[in-house]
């Protein structure tokens, strides 16, 4: 049920991937992220320092004019 009300208002992981209302899908282990925490950590890991690397090596105005256009293009759309 979760699952069918999920794909049918379009926040899915990959809906909201598509939209780029985020950056990023984590995966998760097999059997769920509560089966197996760490590889769920090793994996929210590597995000996090993908992402904090970024921000690490951009200017604080270039992450804040990133930041003000992704914010802006969520709900707009596009035919």
């Amino acid at each position: 049920m979760r699952e069918k009300a999920a794909a049918a208002l379009h926040i899915t992981a990959q809906d909201l991937l598509e939209l780029r209302v985020i950056d990023e899908i984590v995966p998760e282990p097999a059997g769920g992220a509560q089966a197996d925490h760490e590889t769920t950590a090793k994996s929210l890991q590597q995000a996090l320092l993908r992402t904090s690397t970024t921000c690490a090596t951009s200017s604080p105005n270039k992450l804040v004019r990133r930041r003000r256009e992704k914010y802006l293009r969520i709900g707009q759309f596009s035919e």
